[in-house]
């Protein structure tokens, strides 16, 4: 009988070797990554059938990877593992089309059914979060708010400028100009009304651009 394939994406080495541990016996590991950019690309080699993935990664942070993926493994279930336990976070997470969403702290526990859920077409939703609260949020009126109008390019340059990246690293990075970057940057200070390079910083916690 063939065991489901699972891609793990996180940015720390120790962790991805405790998960890999934990799913080995019931799924087929086929793949761990630790960035963002990565992980679209193996993701779209491999089809895997769930990918569990991290919100903060570096390059790609886990949101926007959702949303790519999304696009690009439409049969993929992907299930986020984080310390994050913000509720706004995690409406925002099923919102760009993740099928369940897990605490690091509870994943020895929690991890395999959760990946059990998803593959049978539920959504799981770890007890440590309030189920009420997340529904409340995804069905609520969605706030027109100006992040929404971040186009990729610019979620991209906001999260690697707020994770202390040069515009000359950024641009390296991102395959484009310093001069291109600084324009992503400073339009985007110009749109939200940011005035200081820590404004930049604030507005991408805020937002869920990047996650501390």
């Amino acid at each position: 009988m063939r065991r489901s394939t699972v891609l793990l994406a996180d940015d720390h080495r120790m962790l991805l070797d405790a998960f890999t541990k934990v799913l080995e016996p019931e799924f087929e590991i086929i793949g761990t990554v630790e960035d963002g950019r990565e992980l679209l690309d193996l993701a779209v080699e491999l089809k895997p059938d769930v990918i569990v993935l991290d919100i903060s990664m570096p390059l790609l942070n886990g949101l926007a990877a959702c949303e790519r993926l999304r696009k690009s493994v439409p049969g993929t279930k992907l299930i986020f593992l984080t310390v994050n336990e913000n509720p706004e976070i995690v409406a925002e997470a099923f919102r760009l089309g993740a099928n369940g969403y897990l605490l690091k702290k509870s994943a020895a526990s929690e991890l395999v059914e959760a990946i059990r859920q998803v593959l049978l077409g539920r959504t799981y939703v770890t007890p440590l979060v309030t189920q009420s609260m997340v529904n409340r949020l995804m069905n609520g009126p969605a706030e027109k708010t100006n992040r929404a109008k971040l186009t990729p390019r610019q979620k991209e340059v906001v999260q690697l400028i707020a994770e202390g990246y040069s515009m000359k690293e950024v641009a390296r990075m991102l395959d484009i100009s310093p001069r291109t970057v600084a324009f992503h940057k400073y339009r985007v200070m110009e749109d939200q009304h940011l005035e200081k390079h820590v404004d930049l910083i604030r507005f991408a916690i805020k937002n869920g651009i990047i996650s501390v």
